[in-house]
């Protein structure tokens, strides 16, 4: 599906929904590795749809400075990977888990760093404010989610990592360069989305 009009950019988040309702998400297996949640925020601002990404500090323990979901690893006392989910973005940017309608879960991905993490869409409630931990987050980045449609700006590179050659997806916003694992969700999810 492609947003074009403005009945189409109001129908994205019956659309995320319905599509993850019908979606199968796949989980890896469990080894030793720790379980992670991100919560990908969607919200609608002057009929336009918009994907809220965080930049990480140079406090942060890893990925520094890089851009990405809010989210972080699960806590014992988490009931499930939702609610770190909209824990950790509680705590990073102040997203009161009241305002943030969760539409489903999407498939689950190793980190470089070892990590299983599960991306869940979630639609955020206009208006909200928002508060960011000055640790964990320098800046907030709010993309047009058609930006991501767009051809030209995507690239990808071809690289190896402890022996296994993976293709590592790359979005050149502004001064800002979207990589990693977070490009990577980006980029299956809004295929997934747009079939």
């Amino acid at each position: 599906m492609a947003w074009e009009s403005n009945e189409d950019v109001a129908n994205l988040r019956e659309s995320i929904r319905r599509v993850l309702g019908d979606y199968r998400a796949q989980d890896l297996p469990r080894l030793q590795n720790p379980l992670a949640a991100v919560l990908m925020p969607f919200y609608e601002e002057s009929g336009r749809d918009y994907l809220l990404l965080t930049e990480r500090t140079y406090l942060v323990e890893t990925h520094k400075g890089q851009i990405s979901f809010p989210g972080g690893m699960r806590d014992p006392g988490d009931r499930d990977l939702v609610a770190t989910a909209l824990r950790e973005a509680q705590e990073e940017i102040g997203l009161d888990p009241r305002r943030v309608e969760v539409l489903g879960r999407f498939d689950e991905y190793c980190s470089i760093t070892d990590l299983i993490v599960r991306p869940f869409a979630a639609y955020m409630e206009s208006p909200f404010s928002l508060t960011v931990n000055p640790h964990e987050v320098r800046e907030l980045i709010r993309v047009p989610v058609d930006f991501f449609r767009e051809a030209a700006t995507l690239r990808w590179e071809d690289r190896v990592h402890r022996g296994k050659e993976l293709r590592v997806y790359f979005y050149r916003y502004g001064d800002k360069e979207i990589w990693g694992l977070t490009a990577r969700i980006i980029k299956d999810f809004l295929d997934l989305i747009e079939k």
